[in-house]
C-alpha cells in the first residue's frame, strides 16, 4: 500500500514545517483515511510563490517542444496511477469508480491535446507587419507581435472534479503549456487524491529536466488568501463558488498590482422547452432531463437548474412525467458533508421563498441528497430574484411556465450570465425560435439545441465559461484547447534584428509556425 506523506510540494522537495495536520476523510462513512496533511505556515506559501517564479525564466524560454513533452509526460504517469488510486479516489468523493477512471482518462488526454497546441504553435499568435521605409508621408519600421507567458499562476482545486478540474486539471495543463509554473492549492476534500497526482507531475517534471519549481502545490484551508496577494503571482485559476469567485477576485484587485482571476463561479443553466418538441416527445424530454438534473448527484457546474417552458397541455403533461421520473429517483452520497449542508441550506431557501412552490422530492434527511422540483413565478425571473438564479449544488431544478413569446422574451432579459443554455425543439419551431437561440448568445457561453449541457468534450471548439456570474473574465474557457490564452499576453518588437527576435518571429520561421505577415496567413520565410 502506497504510504501518503501529506507534506507540502516546493520546489521539488517535500516541506512540513506547520503544526496544523489536517485529515482527509471518507466521504460515505466520514472516517479518516490513512494518512496526516501538514498545513502550509505563511513560510511555506511564500516559498512555493517563489520556486514558481525562480522557475519561469527558465521554463517559459524552453522550446515548444520541451514543453510538450513535459506535458505528454505527466499524461503518461496519470495515466499509470491504477487500482490503489482509483480506490482512494472513490473514498474521498464517494464517486464511483467507473467516473474516476473515466476523469482519469480526460486529465491526460487534455494534457496530450495541450502538447499538440505547443507543438502547433499557433498560441504564440504571430502577427508580421514588415518595414515600410517608402511610406509617405512617414514610414514603417518593422513591428512584430507574439504572446508569452503572463507569468506564475495559483490554481484552486475544484471540489466536483477531483481530477479533471484539480491538481492537474485545465488550468494546470493550459497554464503549464502557456509556460507559466503552477502553485497549486490543493482542495481539502480529496488531498490523498491530490497527492497522488501530484507524485505523477514531479515524476514528469524530473523525467523531462524541467526547472524544480515548475509545479508546487500546498496544504490547508486559509492559505490561499496569502498566495493570491503574494507579488509573485501574476494569475489566478479558481472552480468554486460564487461567494469564494469573487473574493478571489476583490483580493488579486486590491494588490499593488492586480492581476487577473479566471473563476468559473455559478450556473443555473437554463433548458428552454419548446411547445412542439413537448406534443411529439414530451415523455422522453421528461425522462432525459431528470437524468440530466440528478447525473453525478447534482453536482456538475452544467446540471440544469431551470426549466422554462410556455403554457399549454402538452407542458402540463411533460410537467407531471418530468415530476415522477424526480419522484423515482434515488437519493446519492455528495462529495463531502460540506457539499450535503449546503445542499440542504439551500432546500430550505427555496422552501422558505415566497413565490416558490415544492413539486416533487422526498423530503430532505440522512446522509444522502434527494432529488427536488421547486415551481416558481415567472414574474421573480422577470424581477431578477437572485435567489432563483443562485446555483444550488445537488440534485434541484426549477420550473418556470411563461404564458407566450412575450413573456419568454421578458423572462430571458431578467436572466443572469450562464455557462450553457439548451433549447429542445423541433426543426420547423427551431426556426421560428431563432431569435431565443440569437438572444441566448448575450448571456450564455454555450448553446446546445436537442441535447442535455451535463458533459463537457475537452476539444478546440469547447467554450465553458460565461457573462458574469458564470465566469469572472467571459472572454476565456477553463475548458478546450482556447484556455491556453488566459495565461498569455503580447508583446512587439519594434526594428529587432532577425538574431534578437523570438524563434517565432523571425524571417526564417524556423519552427515553421503559421504567422500573420501583412494580414495574410504565411508559414513560408519571408
Amino acid at each position: 500500500m502506497t504510504t501518503l506523506l501529506g507534506h507540502n510540494y516546493i520546489a521539488g522537495q517535500r516541506s512540513a514545517n506547520g503544526a496544523v495536520q489536517l485529515q482527509s476523510l471518507d466521504a460515505k462513512t466520514g472516517e479518516s483515511l490513512p494518512g496526516t496533511f501538514f498545513q502550509a505556515t505563511e513560510a511555506e506559501v511564500d516559498a512555493a510563490a517563489q520556486a514558481a517564479a525562480a522557475a519561469y525564466p527558465t521554463y517559459h524560454n524552453l522550446s515548444a517542444e520541451k514543453r510538450a513533452t513535459f506535458l505528454d509526460a505527466i499524461a503518461d504517469e496519470i495515466d499509470a496511477l491504477g487500482d490503489e488510486f482509483v480506490a482512494t479516489v472513490c473514498r474521498e468523493t464517494a464517486l464511483p469508480a467507473g467516473r474516476i477512471q473515466g476523469e482519469r482518462d480526460r486529465t491526460s488526454g487534455q494534457m496530450r491535446l495541450f502538447a499538440k497546441v505547443v507543438r502547433r504553435g499557433d498560441f504564440y499568435g504571430a502577427r508580421i507587419d514588415q518595414a515600410l521605409p517608402e511610406r509617405q508621408p512617414l514610414p514603417r519600421p518593422d513591428l512584430r507581435q507574439y504572446r508569452i507567458a503572463i507569468g506564475p499562476v495559483t490554481v484552486f482545486g475544484a471540489s466536483n472534479f477531483p481530477l479533471a478540474f484539480s491538481t492537474a486539471g485545465g488550468d494546470t495543463a493550459s497554464a503549464l503549456a502557456a509556460g507559466c509554473p503552477v502553485v497549486f492549492k490543493a482542495h481539502s476534500g480529496h488531498m490523498a487524491t491530490a497527492e497522488w497526482v501530484a507524485d505523477a507531475i514531479i515524476r514528469a517534471a524530473e523525467l523531462t529536466g524541467m526547472p524544480a519549481g515548475v509545479f508546487n502545490m500546498i496544504y490547508g484551508g486559509g492559505v490561499g488568501e496569502r498566495l493570491v496577494k503574494h507579488p509573485s503571482i501574476q494569475a489566478v485559476g479558481f472552480t468554486g463558488s460564487l461567494k469564494g469567485g469573487n473574493a478571489l477576485s476583490q483580493m488579486a484587485a486590491a494588490r499593488q498590482q492586480p492581476i487577473p482571476v479566471f473563476a468559473e463561479m455559478s450556473s443555473i443553466n437554463p433548458v428552454f422547452l419548446l411547445p412542439e418538441a413537448l406534443a411529439v416527445r414530451g415523455e422522453q424530454v421528461a425522462s432525459q432531463l431528470a437524468g440530466s438534473v440528478t447525473l453525478g448527484c447534482g453536482q456538475f457546474c452544467t446540471n440544469p437548474g431551470l426549466v422554462v417552458g410556455i403554457r399549454s397541455s402538452h407542458f402540463s403533461a411533460f410537467l407531471e412525467q418530468f415530476c415522477a421520473h424526480m419522484n423515482t429517483q434515488p437519493s446519492q452520497t455528495m462529495l463531502n458533508a460540506g457539499a450535503l449542508d449546503s445542499y440542504r441550506r439551500g432546500l430550505d431557501e427555496l422552501h422558505e421563498h415566497v413565490g416558490l412552490m415544492h413539486l416533487a422530492g422526498q423530503p430532505q434527511q440522512g446522509p444522502q441528497a434527494w432529488p427536488q422540483v421547486f415551481k416558481a413565478d415567472v414574474s421573480l425571473l422577470i424581477k431578477g430574484d437572485e435567489l432563483l438564479q443562485e446555483e444550488v449544488f445537488g440534485p434541484t431544478t426549477i420550473v418556470i411556465e411563461v404564458e407566450d413569446q412575450a413573456q419568454l422574451a421578458a423572462a430571458l432579459h431578467g436572466l443572469r450570465g450562464q455557462l450553457t443554455a439548451t433549447l429542445i425543439g423541433e426543426a420547423d419551431e427551431l426556426l421560428e425560435y431563432r431569435w431565443l437561440a440569437e438572444s441566448l448568445q448575450e448571456k450564455v457561453g454555450r448553446i446546445l439545441l436537442n441535447g442535455y449541457p451535463t458533459g463537457v468534450e475537452v476539444c478546440e471548439a469547447m467554450v465553458h465559461g460565461g457573462p458574469y456570474p458564470a465566469t469572472s473574465d467571459s472572454r476565456g474557457t477553463s475548458v478546450g484547447t482556447l484556455a491556453i490564452d488566459r495565461f498569455l499576453r503580447p508583446v512587439c518588437f519594434q526594428n529587432y534584428p532577425d538574431a534578437l527576435l523570438p524563434e517565432a518571429l523571425q524571417n526564417a520561421n524556423p519552427l515553421g509556425i503559421r504567422r500573420l505577415v501583412d494580414g495574410e496567413p504565411s508559414e513560408a520565410k519571408l
